[in-house]
């Protein structure tokens, strides 16, 4: 069954806004590029890079209605501003941070849609975990990915190095209560879903039409207590008894995978 609600709660919020910062590798940097809602400062790029992607630079650049002109530059010269670890592929852009959204804000996008997917972090601290997680998300469909303000990396660079493109397509809410964000999701007819290795049902025979929240927690501890307090029900990734749990990203693509497949089978 799903779940109405009258009030809209609390918001949770979007997080602070950081400085502008160099986003690096052709998929982050051209679906920035492409991203209308994304400000772009500069754009460097190494001649060998300009020659293999010159034509789907053409096409981000369009998409995102740009007059930005490439700075052909050297490898040395982008890793100078993305940080020497960085692999690069010798493209990088200078961007602002993406507008800040709310819970409300998605659950206003989604208005009218009886089915619907978000995915819920509690306490991610991995940034590439965070951004395999966003192209996870992007790849199935999730409308958003949510996790708490407090003591999660910011959208860095590695996280949309990771996302591969999805940060631009996927909303990432930084919610400053998460119970408060799974309240609203409730009031919203979502069914909050715990995963849970101990649970008694497995993610196959678990309920997951509709609207659904997928709660994970971090590796090793799992969910925090409140969180697995507020979900609905909790469900197992059915895996080998040899083995504690999954990746928390290979956890999420397991989960959405199942959760997708169930509803379009």
């Amino acid at each position: 069954g799903e779940r109405h609600g009258e009030r809209h709660g609390t918001s949770s919020g979007a997080g602070r806004r950081g400085g502008p910062v160099w986003l690096y590798g052709t998929h982050a940097v051209l679906a920035a590029l492409a991203n209308p809602q994304r400000k772009c400062h500069r754009l460097l790029i190494t001649a060998e890079a300009f020659t293999a992607q010159e034509s789907r630079l053409k096409d981000a650049l369009s998409a995102g209605e740009r007059s930005l002109s490439p700075e052909k530059a050297t490898r040395d010269e982008i890793s100078a501003q993305t940080g020497e670890d960085a692999v690069h592929q010798g493209i990088a852009l200078h961007v602002a941070p993406l507008p800040t959204k709310a819970i409300e804000d998605v659950m206003r996008e989604l208005d009218g849609q009886a089915t619907a997917v978000v995915v819920v972090l509690d306490q991610p601290n991995d940034p590439h975990n965070i951004g395999a997680v966003l192209r996870s998300a992007a790849a199935f469909g999730a409308a958003a990915v949510i996790v708490p303000e407090h003591g999660t990396p910011e959208a860095t660079p590695v996280v949309a190095k990771a996302a591969s493109g999805a940060l631009e397509r996927v909303t990432l809410i930084r919610a400053n209560n998460l119970n408060r964000a799974l309240g609203i999701l409730k009031e919203n007819g979502f069914w909050c879903a715990g995963l849970d290795g101990t649970a008694d049902k497995p993610l196959q025979e678990s309920e997951i039409g509709g609207r659904i929240a997928l709660v994970f927690g971090t590796e090793g501890k799992g969910l925090r207590r409140l969180t697995r307090e507020s979900c609905d029900f909790l469900m197992r990734i059915p895996i080998e008894h040899t083995m504690e749990s999954l990746n928390l990203s290979n956890a999420v693509a397991v989960t959405l995978y199942e959760t997708v497949r169930r509803r379009t089978s």
